[in-house]
Formats: structure tokens, C-alpha cells, sequence
């Protein structure tokens, strides 16, 4: 980052309406720069679609992307309001490495301290996963999957080299499925843990070095 242009501002992108509300209501203060929480809307399509028409602003031209929401886990043992944090995403059109993971893994454990922190590959869908189809991608290696990081990622880096990282909050695993998100048990606290880890992604942007192009 040049010092004398000042910081690089950070996208943050959520594809649901309450994903977007746990954001918007956390704890804004400590951002090191400029941040935009953007909804995309739900599915890969609308987060790719989403995601570049906004990188193509020149005010949010070489931002930082972090994708985020909830997430299904697919490894035994994983619970509602366990956090994930992309080693990569990957889809049927590419995999994007995540920049800075073990920054966000300290700085969740932070903000979020007790909720078990899950590193791995982060696999997209565009459907929402249930019942055997799990097992089959948690044997492509993924631990996790969702409807948009991949996508999100994938559209940030083909508008520029940009860091980008994906971290999720584990709403649905094996041995928790949920039917309907906000009148559940897991979903409210996966709810919680989403208002609770800003710090960390402002910590995780702060840390980040972007010359400005």
C-alpha cells in the first residue's frame, strides 16, 4: 500500500438480507480504510455479477474482497457457529487462493473466542446442499460449502490482482441440518457470531499490503 494515497478500501460481500443486517449492525469502529458491505444477492450468478460491477468503480477499483455469510459444513463434528476460514475457494471454474488466512484465523479466535476456527478448501454450489451430497464433497477434500465465496473470489480476481479471502459461519452441518434459518437455534447463533467478527476483518485489511495501481 502507498502510504501517500492512503488506504485501499475493503469490500466485504454477503448474498442474504440477514446476512447483510448481522453485518451492518456489528461493531463498525477500527476499520483501517474504507469499507462497503455489499449485498449480492443469492447464487453464484448474482454474487459474480455483483461483485464486478461494483470493482468496476473506480473508488472500489483495487479494493480487498472478503466474502462472507453462512456457510453448510460438511465435516463431522462441525456445529452452528463454527467459523471457516477459506484456504481456497473453488467452483467448476476455478479455485482462488485466500490471502492472509492464518491473520483472520488469530483475529476471529479473538473476536469471537470459544467458536472453533475450521481452515480448508471452501467448495461452491448453485444449490443449497442437503443429505448425501454432503459426503460427496467432503470427499473432494472441501469442509465446507456455499452458494457464492467461489464466485465472489473468482469475479474479484479477474477485475484485478486484489487480496481476497472467504470466511463463513457455519449455519447447517451434518449432524445439525437446519429447514429454516432465522427460527432456529442454530441459525440465531449463527446470526450472532456474523455481528461478531468485523474486528477481525478490519484487522485482517489492515495488515494488508496493495500498492495502489
Amino acid at each position: 500500500m502507498n502510504a501517500e494515497s492512503g488506504p485501499f478500501p475493503l469490500l466485504i460481500a454477503c448474498a442474504l438480507g440477514i446476512e447483510h443486517l448481522a453485518l451492518r449492525t456489528g461493531d463498525r469502529g477500527g476499520a483501517g480504510g474504507p469499507v462497503t458491505v455489499l449485498r449480492t444477492g443469492m447464487g453464484p450468478k448474482a454474487a459474480g455479477r455483483s461483485v464486478a460491477r461494483v470493482l468496476a468503480d473506480p473508488a472500489l477499483g483495487d479494493a480487498a474482497v472478503l466474502a462472507t455469510g453462512f456457510c453448510a459444513g460438511l465435516a463431522p463434528g462441525m456445529h452452528p457457529g463454527d467459523l471457516v476460514v477459506a484456504e481456497e475457494t473453488r467452483d467448476p471454474r476455478g479455485t482462488v487462493a485466500g490471502v492472509g488466512t492464518d491473520r483472520l484465523v488469530k483475529e476471529l479466535a479473538r473476536a469471537v473466542p470459544g467458536r472453533t476456527v475450521h481452515t480448508g478448501p471452501l467448495t461452491g454450489s448453485d444449490h443449497v446442499v442437503r443429505g448425501p451430497e454432503r459426503a460427496d464433497l467432503l470427499a473432494t477434500g472441501a469442509i465446507a460449502v456455499d452458494m457464492e465465496s467461489a464466485a465472489t473470489l473468482l469475479s474479484a480476481v479477474r477485475a484485478g490482482a486484489r487480496p481476497v479471502a472467504a470466511v463463513r459461519v457455519v449455519v447447517d452441518a451434518p449432524e445439525h441440518e437446519l429447514v429454516r434459518i432465522g427460527t432456529v437455534r442454530g441459525g440465531i447463533s449463527a446470526f450472532r457470531v456474523l455481528r461478531s467478527v468485523l474486528p477481525a476483518f478490519f484487522e485482517w485489511h489492515r495488515s494488508l499490503l496493495l500498492p495502489r495501481r
